[in-house]
């Protein structure tokens, strides 16, 4: 079905159930792609008429490289993100992409990826980003 009505009902059922988060996850969306920017946009329109959007996470690869600042720039302005999710530092990847996201569109780093499992979502540590970043640290204790 349309995204856009999915998530709509989603948040209905979210309301009329009582629940304080409802989850909207549209991945797969390259801001590239015009259609589904497009249409991430329209889900945002619709979603906002039960209320406004508490939360809007862009997820980041950690080894994306410059492309994640234009993918954060294009992501914001459809939909105004409010923080990004950096996923895969349980890796060889550093994230430095962030630093320019967070300096350039002022989006900041809420939590990062540090495994598949649902425990390995933590809460993001500037400092102890920076000391893995520079490899004074281990990037598990990011």
């Amino acid at each position: 079905g349309d995204p856009a009505a999915v998530a709509f009902d989603a948040v209905k059922q979210g309301i009329d159930t009582g629940v304080d988060t409802v989850l909207i996850d549209t991945a797969g969306r390259l801001q590239n792609k015009i259609g589904l920017m497009d249409e991430l946009g329209k889900v945002k329109r619709v979603v906002e008429k039960h209320g406004p959007v508490g939360e809007t996470l862009l997820i980041l690869d950690a080894t994306t490289g410059q492309n994640g600042l234009e993918q954060a720039r294009v992501f914001t302005e459809v939909c105004d993100v409010t923080g990004v999710v950096l996923t895969k530092l349980d890796g060889t990847a550093k994230g430095g992409i962030v630093i320019a996201v967070q300096r350039k569109l002022g989006i900041p780093v809420k939590l990062v990826g540090l495994g598949e499992g649902p425990d390995d979502l933590a809460p993001f540590e500037p400092a102890a980003f920076v000391s893995a970043l520079l490899g004074t640290e281990q990037p598990d204790a990011v």
